[in-house]
């Protein structure tokens, strides 16, 4: 029997738009296709401009750009986040056991899933009203503006829920949400390398020209030696360069790290193989859902800063995060909450090691506190994952057997394999939780072109991609193994 506090949602279920899952398999050709017009429709919405958004209105919420995949001002301006907010509200409640879901009983999880979806429109209405209330486009539109923008955001997040749904039910290939980060980040990275627009000192020109505008300015060696700790720009120089291949290297060696169970094939007597387990076992999701709880709290206090007439002696205020606008207008956590949920950028100028403002090592225990949250809260948020999205030993076991497969030298039931998945899956939970929270903070740390947090993801995305489609190319010439690569 579904959990009562599941219950709640069927009634919304119903009448939420719906993509119907294929009634035959789509071939791998199809479901590309299907993909890169996903990723196609997402680009065109975040490249549309709002109506009635002021041309001159700055971007308060620059920070949460890169978890909720959006671009300010335009159609896709509420990007994935109403997705991943009821994602990190889901796992909370099953978390906590406020809801009681048992993922091997179908009807529990379509009722999961479903519950999540309704969470998802009912955040996308709500984050596009808060965007008004909080003052994101500025102040003094008029109440018909604001109801028209609104609806836009509305719409063009219920299209956003069906896009992802559409290739997370078999349509396309891997999910919405992966695509629409990796293809943020990926555009945010040639920026940073290639920006051409000249602005003042070069501070905002893609890293590449501005190392050439230097050298050709000041000589090879002196550009080379200001381009290198620019303590004005540290994101924009030869050091934010260098830290951006070193994370793509570090998360890609993490990422091929596995633990190999030797496995047979009942029906193929001799037929033998190694199921992975790897390091980074839930991947890039504990990431997500812990800059999703953080980029929340961020937009939680920048509404509160605004509706209270940005004053810093307002109790709650003071607690959530006082900001302070900067020479390009933008909102920068000062003290509160947010501003140790903000991981310093780079190790100079404003960063985790030194901060031209305040000195040498000031800014040290904020970074400690900021690496320690991401941590904890990365392997919590794993050890949740594995037991709500069928990756547990359990559903491994039964995964397995229904497949026909078996562990040598162990009987060939489910509770026996589950005996010797439980030795490996929960352990490498937690140290892959840890491990990827790690890695996060130390790529925020390092100052890398288009964010720590961003690389590690895209990274992750794409090679996942890549197994993705090895496996879909795979099952497509041998259907019977689709099962055992965990396909539907």
């Amino acid at each position: 029997m579904p959990s009562m506090a599941l219950q709640v949602f069927r009634p919304f279920m119903s009448i939420t738009p719906e993509v119907v899952k294929p009634e035959r398999q789509i071939s791998f050709n199809q479901k590309v296709a299907w993909t890169a017009i996903a990723f196609v429709l997402y680009f065109v919405m975040a490249s549309l401009p709002l109506w009635g958004v002021p041309q001159e209105a700055q971007d308060p919420l620059s920070y949460l750009r890169v978890i909720t995949a959006s671009q300010y001002g335009t159609l896709a301006d509420l990007g994935i986040g109403p997705i991943v907010t009821a994602g990190l509200i889901m796992q909370i409640l099953v978390g906590s056991k406020m809801i009681n879901v048992d993922m091997s009983d179908p009807e529990d999880r379509a009722l999961y899933t479903g519950a999540q979806k309704v969470m998802a429109v009912i955040m996308t209405i709500i984050e596009a009203i808060a965007y008004i209330v909080g003052g994101a486009y500025g102040r003094g539109l008029s109440l018909e503006v604001e109801v028209a923008i609104i609806a836009q955001l509305v719409t063009a997040g219920l299209i956003i829920i069906l896009i992802d749904e559409m290739v997370q039910k078999g349509w396309g290939l891997g999910s919405g949400i992966s695509l629409f980060i990796a293809g943020g980040v990926s555009t945010s990275i040639i920026t940073g390398l290639l920006q051409p627009q000249l602005l003042p000192d070069n501070y905002n020109r893609g890293v590449l020209l501005a190392i050439s505008d230097a050298i050709g300015d000041r000589g090879v060696l002196d550009g080379i030696a200001y381009m290198f700790f620019r303590v004005e720009s540290p994101t924009n120089s030869i050091l934010a360069l260098i830290a951006t291949i070193v994370v793509f290297l570090t998360v890609i060696y993490f990422e091929s790290m596995t633990v190999s169970i030797p496995i047979a094939y009942s029906e193929y007597r001799g037929m033998r193989q190694q199921y992975p387990i790897k390091l980074l076992y839930v991947s890039n999701i504990p990431v997500i859902l812990v800059s999703a709880l953080f980029a929340d709290l961020y937009f939680i206090a920048q509404l509160v800063w605004n509706v209270s007439g940005q004053d810093p002696n307002n109790i709650l205020v003071s607690i959530l995060g006082v900001f302070e606008q900067d020479e390009t207008g933008r909102l920068n956590p000062k003290s509160g909450l947010v501003y140790l949920l903000t991981p310093p950028r780079g190790l100079i100028g404003n960063g985790a090691v030194f901060d031209e403002n305040v000195g040498l090592g000031v800014t040290i225990p904020r970074a400690i506190i900021y690496a320690a949250l991401m941590i904890f809260l990365s392997i919590g948020f794993s050890v949740m994952w594995v037991e709500t999205a069928g990756m547990s030993a359990r559903d491994v076991a039964q995964q397995l057997i229904k497949s026909g497969m078996h562990v040598p030298g162990w009987r060939k039931n489910p509770k026996t394999l589950e005996r010797l998945l439980n030795m490996y899956i929960p352990p490498i939970s937690i140290i892959g939780g840890a491990f990827i929270g790690i890695l996060s903070a130390a790529a925020d740390f390092s100052g890398a072109i288009g964010g720590g947090i961003g690389i590690l993801l895209t990274v992750s995305i794409i090679r996942q991609y890549f197994e993705l489609l090895a496996k879909e190319q795979l099952a497509e010439m041998h259907p019977f193994v689709r099962g055992f690569l965990g396909l539907s």
